[in-house]
């Protein structure tokens, strides 16, 4: 079950500004879920700049997850919004990191995600002290479990290509999380209460992608095989 943990008012926190501007609105002017997935990015990675510890590690998500908040909406076009992030527990080779964004005081959406550290030959490895000593006081002790259950295609799923861009590579060559969101919003509505996205491996630009989808969910296979699942909801 996927917890969304308040911030208990200690240790570190960081905050930053950013408006839903027209490359991040739908057509009706709601922020969409990949423009999210980007604001989430882009605030980790200032967090990270920010505490001035030297590193070599890359954090590569693993799940990502989000909810209207309770009493919030979606943001709209022109908003300014505050994100605030935070470290909401560890493992031993993973850490959960929450962020809020808000208009004014009021929460609008809630989103938790789990990330692992790398290194430069991409295998993971254990979280550095360094990490606990700029975090740790935030995650207060949780442990969190670093299991992501495995994704089987539903029988009956609907299935449809899904071509890639160059534009949704990033540096590596893999396509990037933010874009991974686009298959969202393909199948759901743009009005969602709640949704997640978990990777079991990564997109290639050379892969030739089948999107796959119900009611309720959606897969990106690969061969057979899912580099990518999410679940959703409207109500």
């Amino acid at each position: 079950m996927i917890e969304f943990i308040p911030f208990e008012g200690r240790g570190r926190s960081f905050s930053a500004q950013r408006r839903v501007r027209l490359s991040d609105a739908d057509s009706d002017g709601t922020l969409r879920p990949d423009g999210v997935a980007r604001y989430l990015q882009d605030v980790a990675t200032d967090d990270w700049d920010d505490t001035g510890v030297a590193s070599d590690d890359t954090w590569l998500v693993r799940r990502t997850a989000w909810r209207v908040a309770p009493g919030g909406r979606w943001p709209l076009l022109g908003e300014m919004l505050t994100m605030t992030t935070w470290c909401s527990g560890t493992g031993a080779a993973w850490a959960e990191r929450r962020t809020n964004l808000a208009l004014g005081e009021e929460t609008l959406l809630e989103t938790v995600a789990l990330w692992v550290p790398v290194n430069l030959s991409g295998h993971p490895r254990r979280v550095r002290a360094d990490f606990f000593d700029v975090y740790g006081e935030a995650a207060n002790g949780r442990r969190v479990s670093g299991r992501i259950p495995p994704a089987v295609v539903a029988e009956g799923a609907e299935l449809r290509p899904w071509p890639l861009r160059r534009s949704d590579l990033d540096v590596v060559g893999h396509v990037n999380n933010a874009a991974l969101w686009y298959a969202l919003s393909e199948v759901a509505s743009a009005r969602l209460t709640s949704a997640s996205i978990t990777h079991y491996g990564a997109v290639e630009g050379t892969d030739a992608v089948t999107l796959a989808s119900d009611d309720e969910h959606l897969w990106l296979v690969v061969e057979g095989d899912v580099r990518v699942s999410g679940e959703f909801s409207d109500r």
